[in-house]
């Protein structure tokens, strides 16, 4: 049984967003990218595509009107985005935002709930059903069908196209987590992760970790990936049960953050204790934690087991409670940072002592919204000295990525990696496919057509 742990309502889908039947008011949805490099926005009369490279600049790199989009995701720092629309919220649309062409788009049963992607997969989460695309021709290459109800789209996609795991929840009573190898289309394993529905999930960069959320809210486990061993064990509160609204590793998978609907959001450290326990400079800590340890044998498992879960290493205090985000951890400029976008229009970017940790210290503030948008999503702007205006966008003709009708053949174009960067801007090396698909190829890319999956 997950001590402390009590009933409560759910959460999200790990980031702030409407699903379909949601009139949008503020950020209809927030997500950053794979390595945290940029962010994507979806509002009632459009969606932007932001470079989060600086702390003082926020780049506005991309523009579209297509209204209602409750979904919208970037494939690292390339040209492709995959969109959905509260107008059509069963089809997805893939677009090369870069040149302002579709790529393709799928129609499904029901509606789209989530979209995860990496360099070898997309995945499209449903209610009661998981469609596997190979990202490289858009082929639907395995439905998952009949999956435990997941109103939320619950699911997480390892960035590692290497390691192409994918976990969704295996029941909709208790939180099990199923673990699907995306690309030999096979399951691994099932992991009895929490006593509650699962409320969130978040695998590090190179997919061999695995962390889980309940909808109670005070229990974080990240579990070893295949193996499904639990590994570590993080409490958020005992008292206050929680909606946590986001997970994420830092990029060495040395920290993890979790946000919720609190002011509150965590920072935890993966510390592994060598084979004797014993720490290099005792603090006085660590003999209050070997005290209780001693003690632990002596006490009913469920307290002991509260006694033994670690704390928070570092926190944030937010501007306001009750709101959605979704949080990550960045290196910016050299220093870890921690970067939270709210579903009031606005990104904060914090700075965290990897050494000491404690409090973050706010570094700057950014909206999302210029004056004008702020009023047509109802959002109050609120002056400060560290808030730093977006600049104008470069903006594509309104009808590139507006939904179209009847049949439409498209051409799977090549979707270079630089898409987004600005010229003379410096492409980390990892950012360029050296496996299975090679992103800035014109050629290797078929010819595709929107198609109906049932």
């Amino acid at each position: 049984m997950e001590t402390g742990e009590g009933a409560d309502g759910p959460s999200g889908p790990g980031e702030p967003g409407a699903g379909p039947g949601t009139e949008l008011t503020g950020l209809g949805c927030a997500s950053f990218n794979q390595d945290s490099t940029s962010l994507s926005v979806g509002t009632k009369t459009g969606y932007k595509l932001f470079s989060v490279t600086s702390v003082d600049k926020l780049d506005c790199i991309y523009e579209s009107e297509t209204p209602d989009v409750y979904i919208v995701e970037r494939l690292f720092s390339s040209s492709l985005v995959v969109v959905v629309s509260l107008s059509i919220p069963r089809r997805m649309n893939v677009y090369h935002f870069k040149k302002g062409t579709e790529i393709c788009n799928y129609s499904y049963s029901n509606n789209i709930l989530s979209v995860r992607l990496n360099r070898q997969r997309l995945v499209v989460c449903l209610e009661e059903s998981v469609y596997i695309h190979n990202i490289k021709d858009m082929k639907l290459l395995k439905t998952l069908l009949n999956t435990p109800s997941n109103p939320s789209g619950l699911c997480a996609l390892s960035i590692n196209h290497s390691n192409s795991y994918l976990a969704y929840p295996g029941s909709s009573t208790i939180g099990e987590i199923i673990v699907y190898d995306a690309n030999n289309l096979s399951t691994v394993t099932m992991i009895p992760a929490h006593d509650s529905p699962l409320a969130a999930l978040t695998f590090n960069s190179s997919g061999t970790k695995l962390a889980s959320a309940s909808e109670r809210g005070t229990v974080i486990r990240v579990f070893s990936i295949p193996e499904g061993q639990r590994l570590f064990e993080f409490r958020r509160g005992m008292k206050r049960y929680v909606n946590i609204s986001s997970l994420s590793f830092s990029p060495d998978a040395q920290f993890l953050c979790a946000s919720s609907n609190t002011e509150t959001v965590h920072i935890f450290k993966l510390e592994q204790h060598g084979p004797s326990g014993e720490e290099e400079c005792p603090t006085w800590g660590s003999y209050v934690g070997k005290m209780f340890s001693a003690a632990s044998s002596y006490l009913p498992a469920q307290v002991s087991g509260v006694m033994s879960q670690e704390r928070a290493f570092a926190t944030v205090r937010l501007l306001v409670a009750g709101q959605r985000n979704v949080c990550t951890l960045a290196t910016i400029q050299k220093l870890p940072r921690l970067l939270v976008a709210s579903s009031d229009g606005q990104l904060f970017i914090y700075n965290v002592d990897p050494q000491d940790g404690g409090e973050c210290v706010l570094a700057q503030k950014h909206r999302l919204f210029g004056e004008d948008e702020d009023k047509e999503e109802g959002v109050e702007s609120e002056g400060s000295e560290v808030t730093v205006p977006v600049q104008a966008c470069p903006s594509y003709a309104a009808t590139v990525a507006i939904p179209t009708t009847g049949p439409v053949t498209t051409t799977l174009t090549g979707y270079s990696e630089d898409g987004g960067a600005k010229k003379g801007e410096v492409i980390p090396e990892h950012e360029f496919a050296a496996g299975p698909v090679c992103l800035d190829d014109e050629n290797e890319f078929p010819p595709v057509s929107n198609q109906q999956l049932s």
